[in-house]
């Protein structure tokens, strides 16, 4: 790819009390892409996502998102500079109607309550909760939290959503709904990175996967690389997953 890349992670580590959880870590992320963040538990996945959201700063290293460095910023500038995110439980104000929690993510660019909530509901619709609306978030099912976050993430009209296990725990009813709502994120603009473990839900559905393993980049590549990858398959995917 010769574009300028979107986000830029150079050299990134993280320690936490003498623990690498991400070492060297260089990777680029383009317009348009949909990249899968794949590797075994503990491989890192989650705290790189920290890392490019703000929640946590790195110990060294840099991060560029639209050609400015952002490594020093806090999570609400990320949000505001259009870095979005859901988390591997999703979260939600649960007392607060379906709307309500959507409109706190559409007052990052509308501060008036009544463009918010226009906004609010533009998405929902969009996400394929426009009937659960006046609902608590607390009523939905675990389908529909996810969702909800998504939606949520994506009312802060970001350029970059960073999905965490979105499609973990569905039916294959649901997963298939997942992988369309995904795709038509990324028609819409939005480039999206999703770590992930469903692998024969994932690999069709990415242009690129990353694999990281032990907090390091194990492996990039299309995904039909990178389930060639001895390496990969070695510290990962294992005998069956390769054979599918």
């Amino acid at each position: 790819m010769t574009e300028a890349a979107l986000l830029t992670c150079h050299d990134v580590t993280r320690v936490f009390d003498g623990l690498v959880a991400n070492k060297d870590i260089s990777i680029e992320i383009h317009q348009g892409e949909i990249v899968g963040l794949i590797g075994p538990n503990g491989a890192g996945k989650s705290t790189l996502f920290n890392l490019i959201a703000g929640s946590f700063p790195v110990t060294s290293g840099c991060i560029m998102f639209g050609g400015r460095d952002i490594t020093g910023l806090p999570a609400a500038a990320r949000c505001h500079a259009g870095i979005a995110r859901t988390f591997q439980v999703p979260r939600s104000f649960d007392s607060m109607s379906v709307l309500e929690n959507v409109i706190v993510g559409a007052l990052v660019h509308y501060p008036r309550s009544r463009a918010a909530r226009v906004k609010a509901l533009e998405v929902l619709d969009y996400a394929g909760l426009s009937g659960r609306t006046a609902h608590p978030a607390g009523d939905l099912t675990p389908p529909e939290r996810r969702r909800l976050e998504i939606a949520r993430a994506i009312a802060t009209e970001p350029r970059l959503l960073l999905l965490d296990e979105v499609l973990t725990g569905l039916t294959p009813s649901e997963s298939r709904e997942g992988v369309d709502l995904v795709r038509r994120i990324r028609e819409s603009g939005i480039t999206v990175v999703m770590v992930e473990h469903v692998m024969e839900v994932v690999m069709p559905l990415v242009d690129r996967a990353i694999v990281l393993n032990l907090g390091e980049v194990l492996a990039e590549g299309s995904p039909a690389e990178i389930v060639r990858d001895p390496a990969v398959i070695g510290a990962y995917l294992g005998t069956r997953n390769h054979a599918a």
